[in-house]
């Protein structure tokens, strides 16, 4: 019975590279304005943005239905300002959050890249100590057989 060569543990070590931290290697590629994309995106979609725009719009609208009328300053129904206001908030967040999304999105693929080059490395790694094993009990048969003898 011939016996396997497993594949040598020197060149296993040799295709070693280091561990990547992808969060780090993302963050440090990222320039100023694209860091303030991610942290807007970070922030409007809390619930905490939320209540504070809901609040806002609550006493926005509130105030101008129920006050006064010489105190009312964009009167009812049309609320003028207050739909300027909400569109100009839309239009400059929408594109920041395209943008924070996109960049979040390719982190997230870096990471899957990452996992899988671990994950790739890992199933070598176990191959070869599953072959290593596989070899070492041909050769405990093969004492086991002189020794028998």
């Amino acid at each position: 019975m011939e016996l396997q060569k497993p594949i040598a543990l020197a060149e296993l070590k040799k295709a070693r590279r280091p561990i990547r931290n992808i969060n780090i290697e993302h963050k440090e590629r990222l320039t100023e304005l694209e860091k303030f994309a991610v942290w807007i995106t970070e922030r409007v979609g809390t619930m905490g943005f939320f209540f504070i725009i809901f609040t806002w719009t609550l006493l926005w609208l509130g105030w101008n239905i129920y006050a006064p009328a010489e105190l009312a300053f964009d009167p009812y129904p049309a609320f003028v300002l207050w739909l300027f206001i909400s569109n100009m908030i839309q239009i400059l967040l929408m594109p920041l959050l395209l943008i924070g999304q996109n960049l979040q999105g390719k982190h997230a693929e870096a990471r899957a890249e990452a996992e899988f080059e671990t994950n790739s490395k890992a199933e070598r790694e176990i191959e070869t100590i599953l072959a290593h094993l596989e070899n070492q009990n041909n050769v405990l048969r093969e004492i086991s057989k002189k020794l028998d003898k």
